[in-house]
């Protein structure tokens, strides 16, 4: 048995193709679940004990269930409450839903850390809640939040490979098509390896160099 390097060559346009559709569902889904996740947040720590309490029950249901389960209920099961969704929307809609829950636990963790001092300093000087907000609080979560906000979203890029099982056309399936059609399951998933391994690096290297940009505020949130 020998590596055939020509038939990964020979089915390369499926392969990027699929490349494509893991990108774009990777990114739109992680940034659609910072912002759900921020939202949810917010909510849990500005919004009163009935909303916090009202949160945190869906967002312990997602943290304490597998991602599979999630998608394949959503996909399989939403037709039975009238909920019909193609493959991608119901793929994109279970990993911004997904990862909300996680990114709202960081998020909620950034607003504990920041010290009372800074806040109080800030309405001192007269800023009001939203100006603390952007001004004081963001900038400093951030900075605090950065290497577990990376570690989250390549948690998000790897499981877009789940998304194999309702059909999405993402990377994972058109790898698994290729073993299947021509017995190459070790090329294809070698491939598929280097990918998420070439992704997860690009992924780290970029939150690297926006924790340098950010460094002016490591003092602050110290």
């Amino acid at each position: 048995m020998t590596f055939d390097l020509d038939l990964i060559i020979s089915f390369l346009p499926d392969i990027v193709r699929a490349l494509g559709v893991t990108i774009l569902l990777w990114i739109a889904g992680s940034i659609l679940g910072i912002i759900l996740g921020f939202v949810i947040a917010v909510l849990r720590r500005y919004g009163s004990r009935t909303v916090d309490l009202a949160l945190l029950a869906p967002v312990e249901l997602i943290r304490g269930t597998p991602f599979l389960v999630q998608v394949f209920l959503l996909y399989y099961g939403g037709p039975f409450i009238g909920l019909s969704l193609d493959s991608i929307t119901a793929g994109l809609l279970g990993l911004t839903i997904y990862g909300a829950a996680y990114y709202s636990e960081l998020w909620r963790s950034g607003f504990i850390a920041i010290p009372k001092g800074h806040i109080e300093a800030a309405q001192c000087v007269g800023l009001n809640r939203r100006q603390t907000l952007r001004r004081i609080i963001l900038p400093e979560m951030t900075m605090l939040l950065l290497p577990s906000m990376v570690n989250m979203t390549i948690l998000m890029l790897k499981e877009t490979a789940i998304l194999s099982i309702i059909s999405v056309p993402e990377l994972t399936l058109a790898v698994s098509a290729l073993g299947t059609k021509y017995y190459a399951f070790v090329e294809g998933f070698a491939i598929l390896a280097l990918v998420y391994w070439a992704l997860v690096e690009a992924c780290s290297a970029m939150g690297r160099y926006a924790e340098s940009r950010l460094s002016k505020y490591r003092f602050a949130a110290t």
